[in-house]
């Protein structure tokens, strides 16, 4: 039987959870050990989130896998971690992690991700939003394909809020996606996927504070790689208040796939624009040649001069990718 627990912090976010007691032995998990860990990040979600936990909890119970529940509170500024607290009987798989400030979901994801148990880690959210009942689909799909290294729920329509902002922020994201990564990506940011956690943990220190998070894990397997899958799943309206921000969030999911691309492979982004600038500045050239009897303008100098300048800039980041350790 596990004992759910509630640690003391010492991470300045949060701290190493007491550890529960030993699970009943399960299929896919040695005794005492769970398989699967949940990351389940909390920010005000103290309407809903013990509904949450019953969704996931009952069908995680009748999976057959060993598992464990990390609910992470991340400085609610509700009553979500008393909820937590009151509701910890109830689950005894579940471990709770208190932040002492706010650190941003990706902050929760990638230190809870660190301190999983479960070789196979599951994101996901607590605001009623994805298919949490169809968490083992997941695990079971990873289980059944060795290759894959991580499996994504495709969601089949959007159901959050600022819709008309949402929807084209969100397929041009993904359309520079799949041309800097080479790869079809049927859903970029979906909050709900499982992975195996050892192959994660290279890349869990590129995980920005924010929602692209998701965005980065997703790029950062694909850039080194690793097969990822997908699921379709409905999507539903969240319950509660959304935390995303139209503009913002958009920005910030461009440049983190910009990051990550340059990151892995810097010739994908900046050998394109060296060829572009070079090419026009030679056509310019011919044009100056012609025009100006052999004349030739100091912009179209310029022009070729950059754009040879980004090239050897693009072998240099290259070499740098190439011979980093670790990732």
């Amino acid at each position: 039987m596990s004992v759910s627990a509630i640690h003391m912090p010492e991470h300045p976010h949060s701290g190493t959870p007491t550890q529960p007691g030993a699970d009943d032995e399960q299929p896919g998990s040695a005794p005492g050990v769970p398989y699967v860990t949940i990351v389940l990040p909390c920010y005000n979600e103290q309407d809903h989130v013990v509904r949450e936990l019953e969704r996931i909890s009952a069908a995680m119970d009748v999976s057959g896998y060993a598992y464990e529940i990390l609910a992470i509170d991340d400085k609610s500024t509700d009553n979500t971690l008393a909820v937590l607290r009151e509701a910890a009987p109830r689950f005894p798989r579940m471990r709770i992690m208190a932040f002492r400030r706010n650190g941003g979901s990706g902050t929760a994801r990638r230190i809870g991700t660190q301190d999983a148990r479960g070789k196979i880690v599951v994101w996901t959210d607590a605001d009623m939003t994805y298919p949490n009942e169809r968490i083992p689909e997941f695990v079971r799909h990873l289980d059944d394909n060795l290759d894959v290294d991580q499996v994504v729920g495709a969601r089949l329509t959007e159901e959050g809020t600022h819709k008309w902002a949402r929807v084209p922020a969100k397929w041009l994201i993904r359309m520079i996606a799949q041309r800097l990564s080479g790869m079809k990506i049927p859903d970029l940011n979906s909050g709900l996927r499982a992975f195996r956690r050892e192959v994660s943990l290279p890349y869990l220190r590129l995980l920005p504070p924010g929602f692209s998070c998701v965005t980065t894990i997703t790029m950062s397997f694909l850039s080194n790689q690793h097969p990822v899958d997908y699921i379709p799943i409905d999507y539903a309206k969240r319950a509660g208040t959304s935390k995303f921000h139209p503009f913002k969030d958009a920005r910030r999911y461009i440049l983190q796939v910009l990051r990550m691309v340059m990151y892995f492979d810097p010739l994908k982004v900046l050998m394109p624009l060296a060829l572009w600038i070079m090419g026009l500045g030679f056509i310019k050239l011919v044009v100056d040649l012609v025009r100006y009897d052999f004349h030739v303008a100091t912009s179209t100098l310029l022009a070729i001069l950059v754009g040879f300048q980004i090239v050897v800039l693009a072998l240099i980041g290259d070499l740098v990718a190439r011979s980093r350790s670790g990732t």
